[in-house]
């Protein structure tokens, strides 16, 4: 799979902006049936229902600035707190999967962090039912240097994974048929490939395997 650039990024734009629609579309209601409400109690309803809208908002434009942008504000590695903060923002709010950590280590290369928020972005996206999700993460000495591995599993029932998410995850999906679904996946394959690394893809009825195995340096 080749895909340019300028293509990649409109696709991961028209997911942010996919992803952004719900909680922004919410907003607007919220300010608009609070300049008509009198009631103290509907119009206190509207401030909660504005408070979540903004913070879902704002919790997924931080997600989403080191998942898919550049994440100016970090050197080459990145604090593994900071990457577990994103991810329970994002799980905390959909209030229906159970997130277990095991990262070691303080930091991690920022080419892990983007690969390893984008595997659990792909495994929240198929715990459509709830159930789940276990992320580790290790930087290690291997035979040919330091590498960083990453384990996401979601279990659950029925788990909804598209298979061109993985076709755009192992490079075998064609670059004509890349979606706005897929870009992320397309993306962390790029960059898995570009440093000699390699995403794994492994489904079961009820558990979904994503690995990545990415040289340092």
């Amino acid at each position: 799979m080749t895909t340019s650039a300028i293509d990649l990024a409109s696709l991961l734009c028209s997911r942010l902006c996919h992803d952004l629609l719900s909680p922004v579309g919410a907003l607007t209601n919220g300010l608009e049936l609070l300049a008509d409400e009198k009631d103290p109690d509907m119009r206190q309803k509207c401030f909660d229902l504005l408070e979540q809208s903004a913070k879902t908002s704002a919790d997924k434009l931080r997600f989403f600035r080191l998942a898919f942008g550049a994440a100016g504000g970090f050197g080459e590695t990145v604090p593994c707190a900071e990457a577990r903060a994103l991810v329970d923002a994002l799980v905390g709010n959909n209030g229906r999967i159970a997130i277990s950590w095991a990262l070691a280590g303080e930091t991690l290369p920022k080419p892990a962090v983007k690969t390893l928020l984008n595997l659990a972005l792909i495994a929240i996206d198929a715990l459509v039912r709830g159930g789940t999700l276990d992320i580790a993460a290790e930087t290690r000495v291997g035979d040919g240097g330091e590498v960083t591995e990453i384990v996401v599993r979601a279990a659950g029932t029925r788990i909804a994974f598209d298979p061109t998410v993985g076709q755009a995850l192992d490079g075998s999906l064609p670059a004509a048929e890349l979606s706005s679904k897929t870009a992320p996946a397309a993306m962390i394959q790029q960059l898995a490939a570009s440093l000699g690394g390699a995403i794994q893809v492994h489904l079961a009825p009820e558990a979904l395997i994503l690995g990545a195995v990415l040289p340092v340096g």
